[in-house]
């Protein structure tokens, strides 16, 4: 797990402990690294601003302040219920655990009685999801986008042909229920569509994008609609 990924799921799991807190050892157990690494965490998220608090001695810990957590949300169990399945039917999109992530965050904040039936409803849907990209690839590949940088892969395409490719990525982009990156290809000097479940390896580096823009890609496939589009 990234460093960046850690974090965010270290001040997820000190938001969950409540005014309880949780100590040093478990976080450190929970996330496999050190109790030193650990504190060196709880340091960063404070000095970005995260209103970590802790207790010393037997029982104590850390937590984050009461102000720091969502106000209730007022959903139906149908719409709670429409969020878990969507984010459990699409497994394999970016970004899918932050999305999971913040689905949690939401449902933890419902009022007893709706989350209650919201989970009673939960167990009538069934998903057969496809299996996601590994995580070590889609991280690479989420940061690239998101940070505009060079992503360095090895990519095996529908023939069998493995190949090392420099790319510039542009739009993730879902059809037929596949998803794919596409970004401009160094190897080939042209805009690529390269298949997630294709790609052996990534990793991020450290040059920057040169500037393409998604209008170079050309038109979306029929239907495909940008998500911003969904939050209007």
């Amino acid at each position: 797990m990234k460093r960046a990924e850690r974090l965010h799921a270290l001040s997820e799991m000190l938001r969950r402990s409540g005014a309880r807190g949780v100590s040093a050892d478990r976080l450190a157990r929970e996330f496999e690294v050190s109790v030193r690494t650990v504190k060196r965490d709880l340091d960063a998220l404070e000095r970005s601003g995260a209103p970590v608090w802790s207790r010393p001695g037997p029982g104590g810990g850390y937590g984050l302040a009461e102000y720091a957590t969502l106000p209730p949300v007022t959903l139906s169990p149908a719409q709670a219920v429409a969020l878990l399945a969507a984010s459990s039917a699409a497994s394999d999109a970016p970004y899918a655990d932050l999305a999971a992530a913040g689905i949690r965050k939401i449902l933890d904040v419902l009022d007893p009685r709706t989350r209650a039936r919201a989970e009673e409803l939960a167990h009538r849907i069934w998903v057969d999801a496809p299996p996601p990209a590994s995580r070590a690839v889609s991280s690479a590949l989420e940061q690239a986008l998101a940070e505009q940088r060079v992503v360095r892969l090895n990519y095996t395409a529908a023939d069998g042909t493995s190949t090392t490719r420099d790319v510039e990525p542009v739009l993730f982009a879902s059809t037929n229920g596949r998803w794919y990156l596409v970004g401009w290809c160094r190897l080939r000097d042209a805009m690529r569509w390269f298949a997630v479940s294709r790609v052996e390896r990534a990793s991020v580096t450290a040059i920057a994008c040169s500037g393409h823009t998604v209008e170079e890609v050309g038109e979306p496939p029929e239907h495909a609609r940008p998500v911003h589009g969904r939050l209007a």
